[in-house]
Protein backbone atom coordinates (compact mmCIF):
# COMPACT_ATOMS: atom_id res chain seq x y z
CA UNK A 1 0.00 0.00 0.00
CA UNK A 2 2.40 2.65 -1.19
CA UNK A 3 4.56 4.13 1.53
CA UNK A 4 2.56 2.50 4.31
CA UNK A 5 5.79 1.11 5.78
CA UNK A 6 6.64 4.60 7.07
CA UNK A 7 3.19 5.00 8.63
CA UNK A 8 1.89 3.61 11.91
CA UNK A 9 0.73 0.06 11.08
CA UNK A 10 -2.82 0.67 12.24
CA UNK A 11 -4.57 -1.48 9.62
CA UNK A 12 -2.09 -4.37 9.38
CA UNK A 13 -4.36 -6.91 11.09
CA UNK A 14 -7.63 -5.50 9.78
CA UNK A 15 -10.10 -7.81 8.03
CA UNK A 16 -10.28 -7.27 4.26
CA UNK A 17 -13.57 -7.69 2.37
CA UNK A 18 -13.18 -5.88 -0.93
CA UNK A 19 -16.27 -4.26 -2.42
CA UNK A 20 -16.86 -4.28 -6.19
CA UNK A 21 -15.11 -1.17 -7.50
CA UNK A 22 -15.24 0.89 -10.67
CA UNK A 23 -13.37 4.10 -11.55
CA UNK A 24 -16.00 6.37 -13.11
CA UNK A 25 -13.88 9.50 -13.69
CA UNK A 26 -10.20 10.46 -13.60
CA UNK A 27 -8.41 13.78 -13.41
CA UNK A 28 -4.82 14.76 -14.26
CA UNK A 29 -1.97 13.96 -11.88
CA UNK A 30 -1.72 16.55 -9.05
CA UNK A 31 -5.47 17.19 -8.94
CA UNK A 32 -6.60 17.40 -5.30
CA UNK A 33 -10.21 16.22 -5.18
CA UNK A 34 -11.25 17.03 -1.62
CA UNK A 35 -14.98 16.50 -1.15
CA UNK A 36 -18.23 15.67 -2.92
CA UNK A 37 -21.98 16.09 -2.65
CA UNK A 38 -24.66 14.13 -4.48
CA UNK A 39 -28.19 15.54 -4.85
CA UNK A 40 -31.28 13.50 -4.10
CA UNK A 41 -32.98 11.83 -7.04
CA UNK A 42 -35.25 14.23 -8.86
CA UNK A 43 -33.13 17.27 -7.98
CA UNK A 44 -34.42 19.90 -10.38
CA UNK A 45 -31.11 21.48 -11.29
CA UNK A 46 -29.00 18.50 -12.29
CA UNK A 47 -29.68 15.20 -14.07
CA UNK A 48 -30.16 12.23 -11.76
CA UNK A 49 -26.88 10.70 -10.66
CA UNK A 50 -24.82 13.88 -10.99
CA UNK A 51 -21.91 14.11 -8.55
CA UNK A 52 -20.51 17.48 -7.50
CA UNK A 53 -16.82 17.36 -6.57
CA UNK A 54 -14.48 20.01 -5.14
CA UNK A 55 -11.15 20.42 -6.93
CA UNK A 56 -9.48 21.98 -3.91
CA UNK A 57 -6.41 23.85 -5.07
CA UNK A 58 -7.91 25.47 -8.16
CA UNK A 59 -11.22 26.39 -6.52
CA UNK A 60 -13.42 24.46 -8.91
CA UNK A 61 -16.65 22.57 -8.31
CA UNK A 62 -16.97 19.94 -11.03
CA UNK A 63 -20.22 18.22 -12.05
CA UNK A 64 -19.70 14.59 -13.07
CA UNK A 65 -22.40 12.61 -14.85
CA UNK A 66 -22.97 8.89 -14.12
CA UNK A 67 -21.07 8.01 -17.31
CA UNK A 68 -18.05 10.05 -16.16
CA UNK A 69 -18.49 13.20 -18.22
CA UNK A 70 -16.94 16.21 -16.44
CA UNK A 71 -18.09 19.80 -16.55
CA UNK A 72 -16.95 22.75 -14.43
CA UNK A 73 -20.05 23.86 -12.51
CA UNK A 74 -18.55 26.77 -10.58
CA UNK A 75 -15.25 28.46 -9.81
CA UNK A 76 -14.40 30.03 -6.46
CA UNK A 77 -11.75 32.76 -6.26
CA UNK A 78 -9.41 30.90 -3.94
CA UNK A 79 -9.65 27.30 -2.71
CA UNK A 80 -12.66 25.12 -2.00
CA UNK A 81 -12.84 22.29 0.53
CA UNK A 82 -16.13 20.96 1.90
CA UNK A 83 -19.45 20.77 0.05
CA UNK A 84 -23.10 20.37 1.07
CA UNK A 85 -26.51 21.02 -0.44
CA UNK A 86 -28.77 23.90 0.52
CA UNK A 87 -32.43 23.08 1.19
CA UNK A 88 -33.56 25.40 -1.63
CA UNK A 89 -31.11 23.91 -4.11
CA UNK A 90 -27.62 25.15 -4.74
CA UNK A 91 -24.49 24.30 -2.80
CA UNK A 92 -22.76 25.51 0.36
CA UNK A 93 -18.96 25.34 0.26
CA UNK A 94 -16.10 25.94 2.69
CA UNK A 95 -12.72 27.28 1.63
CA UNK A 96 -10.56 30.37 1.37
CA UNK A 97 -10.87 33.45 -0.79
CA UNK A 98 -8.07 34.88 -2.93
CA UNK A 99 -6.71 36.66 0.18
CA UNK A 100 -6.54 33.36 2.10
CA UNK A 101 -9.37 34.37 4.43
CA UNK A 102 -11.68 31.46 5.33
CA UNK A 103 -15.08 31.84 3.66
CA UNK A 104 -18.45 30.17 3.26
CA UNK A 105 -19.64 30.36 -0.34
CA UNK A 106 -23.08 29.83 -1.81
CA UNK A 107 -23.20 28.36 -5.29
CA UNK A 108 -26.43 29.00 -7.16
CA UNK A 109 -27.93 26.42 -9.46
CA UNK A 110 -26.50 28.20 -12.50
CA UNK A 111 -22.99 28.06 -10.98
CA UNK A 112 -22.91 31.69 -9.81
CA UNK A 113 -20.79 31.99 -6.66
CA UNK A 114 -21.55 34.35 -3.78
CA UNK A 115 -19.31 34.81 -0.75
CA UNK A 116 -21.86 34.42 2.02
CA UNK A 117 -19.56 34.85 5.04
CA UNK A 118 -15.95 35.73 5.72
CA UNK A 119 -14.60 34.07 8.86
CA UNK A 120 -11.30 35.75 9.74
CA UNK A 121 -11.36 33.99 13.13
CA UNK A 122 -11.41 30.60 11.44
CA UNK A 123 -8.17 28.97 10.29
CA UNK A 124 -8.88 25.93 8.09
CA UNK A 125 -12.53 25.27 7.25
CA UNK A 126 -12.91 21.70 6.05
CA UNK A 127 -15.84 19.26 6.15
CA UNK A 128 -19.38 20.63 6.29
CA UNK A 129 -22.68 18.90 7.01
CA UNK A 130 -26.28 20.07 7.49
CA UNK A 131 -27.71 20.42 11.00
CA UNK A 132 -31.13 21.78 10.00
CA UNK A 133 -32.72 23.38 6.93
CA UNK A 134 -30.56 26.50 7.12
CA UNK A 135 -27.85 25.54 9.61
CA UNK A 136 -24.62 23.69 8.95
CA UNK A 137 -21.68 22.49 11.00
CA UNK A 138 -18.19 23.05 9.57
CA UNK A 139 -14.96 21.60 10.94
CA UNK A 140 -12.06 23.97 11.55
CA UNK A 141 -9.11 21.63 11.23
CA UNK A 142 -6.47 23.94 12.72
CA UNK A 143 -8.50 25.83 15.31
CA UNK A 144 -9.79 22.59 16.83
CA UNK A 145 -13.38 23.73 16.58
CA UNK A 146 -16.68 23.24 14.83
CA UNK A 147 -18.48 26.31 13.49
CA UNK A 148 -22.25 26.71 13.32
CA UNK A 149 -23.13 28.34 10.01
CA UNK A 150 -26.60 29.81 9.48
CA UNK A 151 -27.02 30.58 5.79
CA UNK A 152 -30.39 32.32 6.28
CA UNK A 153 -29.16 35.00 8.71
CA UNK A 154 -26.32 34.76 7.57
CA UNK A 155 -23.96 34.35 10.51
CA UNK A 156 -21.34 32.06 11.99
CA UNK A 157 -20.45 31.19 15.58
CA UNK A 158 -18.43 28.55 17.38
CA UNK A 159 -20.60 25.49 18.06
CA UNK A 160 -17.86 23.62 19.94
CA UNK A 161 -14.18 24.24 20.58
CA UNK A 162 -12.46 21.39 22.37
CA UNK A 163 -8.96 19.87 22.82
CA UNK A 164 -10.16 16.60 21.30
CA UNK A 165 -10.89 18.47 18.07
CA UNK A 166 -7.43 20.04 17.99
CA UNK A 167 -3.99 18.96 16.84
CA UNK A 168 -1.54 17.49 19.34
CA UNK A 169 1.09 19.79 17.83
CA UNK A 170 0.20 23.08 16.16
CA UNK A 171 3.22 22.70 13.85
CA UNK A 172 1.75 19.54 12.32
CA UNK A 173 0.16 20.26 8.95
CA UNK A 174 -2.16 17.23 9.12
CA UNK A 175 -5.76 18.36 9.77
CA UNK A 176 -7.30 17.61 13.15
CA UNK A 177 -11.13 17.94 13.05
CA UNK A 178 -11.78 17.04 9.44
CA UNK A 179 -14.90 15.15 8.33
CA UNK A 180 -18.18 15.31 10.23
CA UNK A 181 -21.57 13.65 9.83
CA UNK A 182 -24.58 13.15 12.05
CA UNK A 183 -26.08 9.76 12.80
CA UNK A 184 -29.10 9.68 15.10
CA UNK A 185 -28.36 11.80 18.18
CA UNK A 186 -24.60 12.00 17.68
CA UNK A 187 -22.26 14.03 15.51
CA UNK A 188 -19.26 11.96 14.46
CA UNK A 189 -16.01 13.80 13.74
CA UNK A 190 -12.69 12.51 12.47
CA UNK A 191 -9.55 13.95 14.04
CA UNK A 192 -7.07 12.86 11.41
CA UNK A 193 -3.96 14.24 13.11
CA UNK A 194 -4.70 12.31 16.32
CA UNK A 195 -6.00 9.24 14.42
CA UNK A 196 -9.29 9.37 16.31
CA UNK A 197 -12.93 9.00 15.38
CA UNK A 198 -14.96 11.02 17.86
CA UNK A 199 -18.65 11.28 18.59
CA UNK A 200 -20.46 14.18 20.20
CA UNK A 201 -23.96 13.93 21.69
CA UNK A 202 -26.41 16.40 20.13
CA UNK A 203 -29.44 17.40 22.23
CA UNK A 204 -32.94 18.31 21.08
CA UNK A 205 -31.87 21.96 20.73
CA UNK A 206 -28.96 20.86 18.48
CA UNK A 207 -26.42 21.78 21.15
CA UNK A 208 -23.28 19.67 21.67
CA UNK A 209 -22.40 17.54 24.66
CA UNK A 210 -18.93 16.32 25.63
CA UNK A 211 -16.91 14.62 22.87
CA UNK A 212 -15.89 11.01 23.39
CA UNK A 213 -13.56 8.67 21.54
CA UNK A 214 -15.48 6.21 19.37
CA UNK A 215 -12.51 4.54 17.64
CA UNK A 216 -8.79 5.01 18.26
CA UNK A 217 -5.94 4.38 15.84
CA UNK A 218 -7.89 5.02 12.66
CA UNK A 219 -6.88 7.48 9.97
CA UNK A 220 -10.16 8.89 8.66
CA UNK A 221 -10.54 11.93 6.42
CA UNK A 222 -14.19 12.38 5.42
CA UNK A 223 -16.85 9.68 5.64
CA UNK A 224 -20.52 8.71 5.22
CA UNK A 225 -23.04 6.50 7.06
CA UNK A 226 -25.41 3.89 5.75
CA UNK A 227 -28.90 3.45 7.22
CA UNK A 228 -27.66 0.80 9.65
CA UNK A 229 -24.98 3.02 11.15
CA UNK A 230 -21.95 1.59 9.36
CA UNK A 231 -19.41 4.32 8.65
CA UNK A 232 -17.46 4.31 5.37
CA UNK A 233 -14.26 6.31 5.73
CA UNK A 234 -11.59 7.52 3.34
CA UNK A 235 -8.17 6.84 4.90
CA UNK A 236 -6.24 9.29 2.69
CA UNK A 237 -2.52 8.44 3.14
CA UNK A 238 -3.41 4.79 3.84
CA UNK A 239 -4.80 4.55 0.29
CA UNK A 240 -7.91 2.66 1.27
CA UNK A 241 -11.55 2.86 2.29
CA UNK A 242 -12.70 1.26 5.53
CA UNK A 243 -16.06 0.31 6.99
CA UNK A 244 -16.45 0.87 10.72
CA UNK A 245 -19.47 -0.94 12.14
CA UNK A 246 -21.57 0.29 15.05
CA UNK A 247 -19.72 -2.25 17.24
CA UNK A 248 -16.53 -0.30 16.34
CA UNK A 249 -14.98 -3.13 14.31
CA UNK A 250 -13.12 -2.11 11.14
CA UNK A 251 -13.05 -3.80 7.73
CA UNK A 252 -11.03 -2.67 4.70
CA UNK A 253 -13.36 -2.54 1.66
CA UNK A 254 -11.06 -0.94 -0.94
CA UNK A 255 -7.31 -0.69 -1.43
CA UNK A 256 -4.95 1.04 -3.83
CA UNK A 257 -5.71 -1.41 -6.64
CA UNK A 258 -9.31 -0.16 -6.70
CA UNK A 259 -8.10 3.33 -7.60
CA UNK A 260 -8.46 4.91 -4.14
CA UNK A 261 -4.89 6.13 -3.64
CA UNK A 262 -5.12 9.33 -1.59
CA UNK A 263 -8.82 8.83 -0.76
CA UNK A 264 -10.30 11.99 0.76
CA UNK A 265 -14.10 11.73 1.00
CA UNK A 266 -17.11 9.46 0.57
CA UNK A 267 -20.78 9.98 -0.34
CA UNK A 268 -23.71 7.70 -1.13
CA UNK A 269 -25.44 7.51 -4.48
CA UNK A 270 -29.02 8.79 -4.52
CA UNK A 271 -30.71 7.15 -7.51
CA UNK A 272 -32.43 3.79 -7.71
CA UNK A 273 -29.45 2.36 -9.60
CA UNK A 274 -26.72 3.50 -7.19
CA UNK A 275 -28.35 4.09 -3.81
CA UNK A 276 -26.41 1.17 -2.31
CA UNK A 277 -23.09 2.43 -3.68
CA UNK A 278 -20.63 4.92 -2.30
CA UNK A 279 -18.50 7.27 -4.35
CA UNK A 280 -14.95 8.01 -3.23
CA UNK A 281 -12.85 10.96 -4.36
CA UNK A 282 -9.04 10.95 -4.25
CA UNK A 283 -5.96 13.08 -4.83
CA UNK A 284 -3.82 10.32 -6.31
CA UNK A 285 -1.41 10.34 -3.37
CA UNK A 286 -0.34 14.00 -3.48
CA UNK A 287 0.21 14.16 0.29
CA UNK A 288 2.24 10.94 0.51
CA UNK A 289 3.03 9.61 -2.96
CA UNK A 290 3.29 5.86 -3.54
CA UNK A 291 6.61 4.50 -4.86
CA UNK A 292 5.29 4.91 -8.41
CA UNK A 293 4.72 8.63 -7.80
CA UNK A 294 1.47 10.57 -7.73
CA UNK A 295 -1.23 8.99 -9.87
CA UNK A 296 -4.34 10.51 -11.46
CA UNK A 297 -7.10 11.57 -9.07
CA UNK A 298 -10.21 9.42 -9.35
CA UNK A 299 -13.87 9.19 -8.56
CA UNK A 300 -14.47 5.54 -7.64
CA UNK A 301 -17.79 3.76 -7.16
CA UNK A 302 -17.89 1.00 -4.54
CA UNK A 303 -20.95 -1.23 -4.18
CA UNK A 304 -21.62 -1.67 -0.43
CA UNK A 305 -25.10 -3.19 -0.53
CA UNK A 306 -26.85 -0.73 1.78
CA UNK A 307 -28.39 2.72 1.18
CA UNK A 308 -27.04 5.87 2.77
CA UNK A 309 -28.35 7.54 5.90
CA UNK A 310 -30.06 10.87 5.13
CA UNK A 311 -27.80 13.87 5.72
CA UNK A 312 -30.49 16.03 7.28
Amino acid sequence: MGNSAVLPPIYVDTTIELAPAKVIASFPVNTFLENLAIPAAGYAYAPDGTIFVTNHEVGEIVAISPDGNQQIHATVEGKVSGLAFAANGGLVATGWNADSIPVISLVANDGTVETLLKLPDAIFLNGITPLSDTQYLAADSYRGAIWLIDIAQPRASIWLEHPMLARSNSENIIPAANGLKRFDDFLYVSNTEKMLLLRIPVDTANQPGEPEIFVEQTNIDDFAFDVEGNLYGATHIYNSVVRIASDRSTTIIAQAEAGVIGSTAVAFGQTESDRTAIYVVTNGGMFLPPPTGVVPANVVRLEVGKPGYPLA
